[in-house]
């Protein structure tokens, strides 16, 4: 027998990652977007992966006000509809992202609910955002804050929207487990354990210059537990304020500044991206091996993370979706399919005069976003070496 030449042995050990193109040529629903979906998840093999009545978290961001360009409520409903089909018992949920109920309140705007999806839309930290356990988490961040219905669930179907983000350059599935899956706050240690540890070095403290500000106030309208101020009514002197033990690091205030009045001591690039994928890590580790599978949504590829009030115009065209069982390698192909991607007009791609063949993340975030899907592959979260299977 001849032996395999290291090509042959890379393409039998490759990952499968499934595709399914966002065109539609012909007019038949199976044909559909949503139609293609249920095959993907036919070929994931729901049936072997989870068991009768077993419960299955569908993780997903239910966006903020005015951020319209989250997954929509028909394909979480596509997902739900195939784990039903397996036998698995599903519920859609997030973690607190804003005050609880208010958060709620946000998804059912957006259009995520129960009746809407077909499974109890529910939030996996509680609503207070404190109900989690501590999880190691590695060498940078220690022990991080896993919400605890993603910590106690069987299985996960991790629902990702692509798109660009001011810290990370590229938001994907490593991001939605690392920072969807943990809570912002643990009940003794703070944001220290929380997603605020990603975001922040040291203590992660906000910084104010007075002769930038135009007290515009808009850092205090966006935070999202009203932690700033300006000072009471009638002081003649409006002076920036913060609840320090209640701010969550997550930096909206920062994002929204016109005159980069306020910074924030946050991790430099490369260790975010890092300390993202140690966060993954901590999340895959409450699960055994084959019950977690990603669905990677290329569509409205906007440039700025779903958290945030507003949702700009897409940077790329529509791309697909792509389902794997494999966290790296769904995130590996899904950023070599977004080389492919033609800028499109009138966005922040074309604004900044992008074309063809610039990598439009890269270029629009100057941040490395191959950091955290190389630091993935190192902490043994899946392979760069897949096999693309179009549908």
């Amino acid at each position: 027998m001849s032996k395999k030449n290291p090509e042959e042995k890379r393409k039998q050990n490759a990952k499968k990652v499934y595709f399914a193109s966002a065109r539609v040529l012909k007019w038949k629903q199976e044909e559909s977007l949503p139609g293609k979906l249920d095959r993907l998840l036919e070929r994931m093999g729901l049936p072997e992966r989870f068991e009768k009545d077993e419960w299955v978290a569908v993780k997903t961001h239910f966006g903020s006000v005015g951020a319209h360009r989250i997954i929509r409520p028909v394909f979480l409903a596509g997902v739900v509809s195939g784990l039903k089909r397996a036998g698995a018992k599903p519920f859609v949920t997030d973690t607190v992202r804003i005050n609880g109920l208010d958060y709620l309140d946000i998804a059912t705007r957006n259009g995520i609910n129960q009746l809407s999806v077909g499974a109890p839309v529910v939030l996996a930290d509680g609503l207070y955002g404190r109900d989690n356990v501590l999880v190691r988490a590695g060498d940078i961040l220690g022990e991080i804050a896993v919400a605890s219905l993603i910590h106690d669930a069987p299985g996960m179907v991790v629902c990702s929207h692509i798109k660009g983000h001011i810290n990370s350059g590229y938001a994907g599935a490593i991001k939605n487990l690392a920072m969807g899956g943990v809570s912002a706050l643990h009940r003794g240690c703070g944001w220290r354990c929380g997603r605020g540890a990603m975001h922040s070095i040291g203590e992660g403290r906000l910084f104010w210059d007075e002769d930038k500000c135009q007290l515009c106030y808009q850092c205090e309208d966006i935070c999202p537990l009203e932690c700033i101020s300006f000072g009471k009514e009638g002081e003649k002197e409006k002076k920036f304020q913060y609840a320090d033990e209640r701010c969550w690091r997550c930096g909206r205030c920062t994002r929204v500044c016109p005159g980069h009045a306020i910074t924030h001591e946050e991790a430099d690039p490369e260790q975010f991206m890092q300390a993202l994928a140690e966060a993954a890590q901590a999340v895959m580790g409450t699960f055994k091996p084959g019950k977690v599978i990603f669905i990677n949504f290329l569509m409205g590829i906007q440039p700025e993370c779903d958290c945030m009030p507003g949702a700009d115009v897409p940077v790329a065209q529509d791309k697909g979706i792509l389902v794997s069982d494999d966290l790296v390698a769904v995130e590996k192909a899904s950023i070599d399919m977004l080389q492919g991607c033609s800028p499109l007009p009138d966005s922040a791609a074309s604004d900044a005069g992008l074309k063809q063949g610039d990598d439009i993340l890269l270029e629009l975030h100057k941040k490395d976003y191959r950091v955290q899907i190389a630091y993935a592959r190192k902490l043994g979260l899946g392979s760069t070496d897949y096999e693309l299977i179009q549908i």
